[in-house]
């Protein structure tokens, strides 16, 4: 029979067990009520206590235990609102950067048939064709990006060549009336 060690591993984790037990509802409604969404709340309590976890021997007994797990978790929610402001600042500019250097250019004739039947295709479709063609992709390769075996790509990829095809051929039947600007990713 074993029995645990005074400070080893099932002393240890018994004791944050019941850290957490004892704190998790009264800091997840503190985090809950200084974050926007409930996925952010989550975000934040998991890593207040994995700081606990990491700095249990730093964590006072009784109920100072708790207004530690608050300070954590007060820091951990700066933190977050600093990285969301430099993600967002980032995100903005990069928007910016994008609509004042990318124009696509507008397409007429075959191309813009082509375009269109290219978005009318299921994401799936478009993924797998652009993977191959724009991004050069060998099926390999597209595989290890879609999740899946090589021989599934080869079967996505002819299926959806075909189905292009049919799209194509419909399109040439009702040609579009003005030109078209075409995106990567862009939906029909």
């Amino acid at each position: 029979m074993r029995y645990p060690q005074p400070g080893g591993p099932d002393e240890r984790r018994h004791r944050f067990e019941e850290l957490y037990a004892a704190n998790c509802g009264p800091i997840l409604g503190y985090v809950l009520r200084r974050t926007d969404n409930p996925d952010d709340a989550a975000d934040v309590i998991a890593e207040t206590f994995l700081t606990a976890w990491r700095r249990l021997d730093a964590v006072p007994a009784g109920d100072e235990a708790r207004l530690w797990l608050y300070g954590v978790a007060r820091r951990v929610l700066a933190n977050y609102r600093r990285g969301e402001r430099r993600r967002a600042v980032l995100a903005d500019r990069l928007r910016a950067e994008l609509a004042a250097g990318y124009r696509p250019p507008p397409h007429t004739g075959e191309l813009a048939e082509f375009a269109a039947a290219f978005r009318s295709l299921a994401e799936a479709d478009r993924e797998v064709l652009a993977l191959v063609g724009w991004e050069g992709l060998d099926r390999g390769q597209a595989a290890a990006v879609l999740g899946c075996s090589p021989n599934a790509v080869r079967i996505r990829l002819h299926r959806a060549r075909r189905r292009l095809v049919d799209a194509c051929d419909r399109h040439q039947a009702n040609p579009p009336g003005e030109p078209v600007s075409v995106t990567k990713g862009e939906s029909a």
